[in-house]
């Protein structure tokens, strides 16, 4: 008998919930493709090409849109004998710096066999060696630079769209389309930057649950077999993906892990209890993803403020959590750093969306301030933080969370803490 058989019961085509997957419509971006398509529209009448500016968080389709529309782009543009399309598709996730994306342009462009060093060149023979590149290529030359906001500098940005009009590109017709994460990585560009890279801005707002569930249905059409699938599975996937800022990804994701339970457990549909069950195991594995990559001092905040919840003493202030965060930082033998820097700390758990905060104004005796409190599960913030509990040692507060088999090291200092 084999080891290995296949089981296609659940599935018809699991891959069609991974992030790589093309479907064939976009579902829920009718106003944005429209925009979009207004702005590429310059390539297929000859013309010199839009430069294309688009924002909006993480799994809002930004991404999908692009990929989509320049696959129809390239498609239709080839009917046309006077058309010459390129297309340099580049993801800056882990380059900080102009050079790098400028030498990554380079070799994009470039056989294997003529590939440069990333480091080593001055910047500026680098940009010489693009120029040189794209106007090898001739005709439009769409560069598109997703994840664009990890870049420190503005030069490529400036670079780019002004190669043509600065004398550095004779022939080729430059179009630089760049996608951002975050909202205020446009307000951080000089404004030389501004005025030539954002002609056309395009944001993208979170999904609601409709779109999420017509988006799930589109994908479930293909990726499961008729009637596994109860009807709850989809609304339920969608309403979490709603919740957790719009991002249809993470419901996609949800769809597919309680599509594996499923499978897993050998039954013949997919029910709410899988998704129910499924969103807690990927929460798990973001939220010890999202702790692992803190600072030391990341999860010293972390567990300040882990222990005030458990003591009911949340929503609280920065300036309250802050002696808790510095005895722990003294048990740990290391220097407390700054209010300043301690608040940056907890705003990136803010981000993670593992600490939640809370806007106050009390006017003009109060001003205006931030309460942060606990958004997660305990047990499963102590599962990633075992070596800062170590560390420090253990809180009075979190005793009923240790493991009963070892006997937990209470420290008599935290009663001033």
């Amino acid at each position: 008998m084999a080891l290995f058989e296949r089981d296609n019961d659940i599935y018809r085509d699991r891959d069609a919930l991974r992030e790589d997957y093309q479907p064939e419509q976009l579902v829920g971006r009718d106003e944005e493709l429209r925009t979009y398509q207004a702005a590429l529209q310059p390539v297929i009448n000859g013309e010199q090409p839009n430069n294309i500016f688009l924002y909006g968080k993480t799994g809002v389709g930004k991404t999908a849109a692009t990929k989509y529309l320049l696959a129809h782009l390239r498609e239709d543009a080839a009917q046309y004998d006077d058309i010459d399309l390129s297309v340099t598709f580049l993801n800056c996730d882990g380059l900080t710096s102009s050079y790098q994306i400028a030498t990554r342009l380079v070799n994009s462009l470039r056989s294997e066999s003529n590939q440069i060093s990333t480091t080593g060149y001055p910047l500026a023979s680098v940009y010489e060696m693009l120029w040189e590149e794209l106007d090898d290529r001739a005709g439009s030359v769409l560069v598109v630079l997703d994840e664009i906001d990890h870049v420190n500098d503005d030069s490529i940005l400036y670079q780019l769209p002004r190669a043509r009009a600065n004398g550095n590109l004779e022939v080729a017709k430059i179009g630089l389309i760049g996608i951002s994460n975050d909202f205020s990585f446009r307000d951080d560009l000089s404004p030389k930057v501004k005025s030539s890279l954002c002609e056309q801005e395009i944001h993208f707002p979170a999904y609601n649950a409709e779109n999420l569930r017509a988006i799930l249905q589109q994908r479930a059409e293909v990726a499961f077999h008729e009637g596994v699938l109860s009807e709850e599975v989809i609304p339920l996937c969608a309403a979490y993906g709603a919740k957790d800022a719009g991002d249809a990804r993470q419901s996609i994701d949800l769809l597919m892990k309680a599509g594996d339970l499923a499978r897993d457990e050998e039954t013949d549909s997919i029910e709410e209890s899988h998704v129910r069950r499924g969103r807690r195991a990927l929460e798990r594995g973001r939220i010890k993803e999202g702790i692992n990559g803190l600072t030391e001092h990341g999860h010293l905040v972390l567990y300040a403020l882990l222990t005030l919840d458990l003591e009911g003493e949340t929503p609280i202030r920065s300036r309250d959590v802050r002696p808790r965060y510095t005895r722990f930082a003294e048990l740990a033998n290391r220097d407390p750093l700054v209010p300043r820097r301690m608040r940056d700390h907890l705003s990136e758990l803010a981000m993670l969306g593992i600490v939640s905060v809370t806007e106050r104004n009390e006017g003009r005796r109060g001003g205006t301030y931030r309460e942060y409190a606990l958004d997660m599960d305990v047990e499963l913030i102590l599962s990633a933080m075992a070596d800062t509990v170590e560390l420090v040692g253990v809180h009075d507060s979190i005793n009923s969370y240790v493991d009963g088999d070892d006997e937990p090291t209470t420290l008599e200092d935290f009663h001033g803490a």
